[in-house]
């Protein structure tokens, strides 16, 4: 589990593919790592990935094929920056929110408006991801904990302030980037949840917005 608060930013050293999976190397920048051990985990822009192999500046990770498809590590290249957290323990500061590393998918960016003392930035989320993005609730964008200030659709808006475009990759984003996005885990159990004892015979979710305001959760 992490929280979403970004201990630092790594540099992409090596991506080595064996077959349909790719052997990832980051250098750890700032990272402590002192504590780190071989099969730890660490969310690299957001995706919770096994280390397999460590120094006091690197460590390595294999990326499966299935972590591929639905993340941007098929777009990433040697010396990309990327965001690092390790796995929070018990005595951590909670001060993101409940961050799997599991991403859901791929978004982009579609504009960014520079207002002096923050940048405001929207991103286009997949159409499946679009009900469980709410105004004032949290996502994650390449690790990074946020709260979406609008939503529009399927696109949201993030007002992201200088200390987070300084200690993220945010600061490099432009139209067009693609970025991993992990919804709120809390809205895919209560999704799951409001299905009842349908759920068990469900092989997709019957939730929409018209079923939301019949069972009185829209007005």
């Amino acid at each position: 589990m992490f929280t979403g608060i970004i201990e630092a930013k790594g540099k992409i050293k090596s991506l080595v593919n064996h077959g349909d999976d790719i052997r990832l190397t980051v250098a750890s920048g700032k990272l402590d790592m002192s504590d780190v051990a071989l099969g730890d985990s660490i969310a690299t822009n957001g995706v919770c990935l096994t280390v397999v192999d460590f120094g006091h500046d690197f460590y390595s990770v294999d990326v499966s094929s299935e972590t591929i498809k639905y993340t941007g590590f098929a777009n990433y290249s040697n010396g990309d920056e990327v965001n690092l957290e390790k796995a929070m323990r018990a005595d951590t500061r909670f001060g993101g929110h409940i961050v799997s590393g599991h991403v859901d998918g791929l978004g982009v960016v579609e504009s960014i408006t520079d207002h002096q003392r923050y940048i405001e930035v929207w991103v286009k989320a997949p159409d499946g991801l679009a009900k469980y993005i709410a105004h004032k609730g949290s996502i994650t964008v390449d690790g990074v904990s946020l709260t979406v200030n609008e939503v529009k659709g399927a696109s949201f808006m993030l007002w992201l302030i200088p200390h987070t475009l300084q200690e993220t990759i945010i600061g490099q984003y432009k139209k067009g980037t693609k970025v991993n996005l992990e919804v709120d885990v809390v809205a895919r159990y209560l999704e799951r949840l409001m299905l009842g004892d349908k759920a068990a015979d469900a092989h997709k979710s019957d939730i929409s917005m018209s079923f939301l305001a019949e069972n009185g959760y829209l007005k």
